[in-house]
C-alpha cells in the first residue's frame, strides 16, 4: 500500500483514523464484540493482508504511536487525580481487591497449565499475562518464562477482558463505577482500561489506579505463586 506518503507517517495516521472511526462504531452499537480496541486490531490486520504489508514495514509508523504509550499512561493521573477524594474513601477496599486480584491472575493462570501438563516454559510465560507489557516482560525474565511469549499472552489477555469483562460484570451485577473501573483495570490492564475511560471518568480513574497497584502486587506475589504451584 503506497499512497506517495512515507510508511511512518503512513500507518500513523492509518491507525489512528480506524481508531477514530471503531469508537464511533463502538458509541453507536455499545456492543463487547466492537470494544475499539479489537476492532481496530482486526481491521488492520486485515488491511495488511490485503495490501500485502509486512509487520516491519507497519511498525515504522507503529513505533510512533508506541512512543506515546509511556505519556499516556502518566495521563491517567488526571482523572485519577480528580477522583481522588472517592479512591481515598475506598482505600482498603481497593487495596484487598487489587491483591486478590492478583494473585487469581496469577493462579488463574498457571494452575489450568500445570493441570494440562504444558511445558514449564509456557507455564512461567503465562504467569504475569494480567499486568502490564513492560511489567509483564521484566516478570517472565525474572521467572524463566519467554518474554515475547507473554507479551502475546498480555495482548489476548487484554482483548479477552474487554470483551468478556463487562457483560461478566453486568451478570454479577456490579454498577459501582469505582468496582467497575477497578475489576476492568486490574484483569485487563491497559485495554481494559481504555474501555473504563469510554464508560466515565470515575471507572477511568479507578482503572487507572487498578494497573497500578495489580502491577505492584502482581510483581510480589509471582516469583512465589510460580514456584508453589510449580512444586519447588
Amino acid at each position: 500500500m503506497n499512497l506517495g506518503l512515507p510508511p511512518v507517517l503512513l500507518w500513523s495516521t492509518l491507525s489512528l483514523i480506524v481508531y477514530i472511526a471503531a469508537r464511533r462504531l463502538y458509541r453507536r452499537f455499545p456492543n463487547p464484540l466492537l470494544v475499539p480496541v479489537l476492532v481496530t486490531i482486526v481491521a488492520l490486520i486485515a488491511i495488511l493482508q490485503l495490501t500485502g504489508t509486512d509487520y516491519s514495514t507497519y511498525m515504522e509508523g507503529g513505533r510512533m504511536i508506541s512512543y506515546f504509550l509511556g505519556p499516556s499512561v502518566v495521563a491517567l493521573g488526571i482523572p485519577l487525580y480528580r477522583n481522588i477524594q472517592r479512591m481515598r474513601e475506598a482505600a482498603s477496599g481497593i487495596t484487598a481487591a487489587v491483591v486478590a486480584g492478583a494473585v487469581a491472575g496469577v493462579v488463574g493462570a498457571v494452575l489450568p497449565a500445570v493441570v494440562m501438563a504444558a511445558p514449564e516454559l509456557v507455564v512461567r510465560s503465562l504467569a504475569p499475562k494480567s499486568v502490564t507489557t513492560p511489567i509483564a516482560i521484566s516478570l517472565a525474565e525474572g521467572i524463566g518464562g519467554d518474554p515475547g511469549l507473554t507479551a502475546a499472552f498480555v495482548v489476548v489477555t487484554g482483548i479477552f477482558g474487554a470483551v468478556l469483562g463487562p457483560v461478566i460484570l453486568k451478570l454479577v451485577g456490579v454498577r459501582n463505577p469505582v468496582a467497575w473501573g477497578l475489576a476492568m483495570g486490574t484483569a485487563a490492564h491497559g485495554v481494559g482500561t481504555s474501555l473504563a475511560l469510554e464508560r466515565g471518568p470515575t471507572e477511568g480513574a479507578a482503572a487507572g489506579l487498578g494497573i497500578c497497584l495489580c502491577g505492584v502486587a502482581t510483581s510480589a506475589v509471582t516469583p512465589v505463586l510460580v514456584r508453589v504451584l510449580l512444586g519447588g
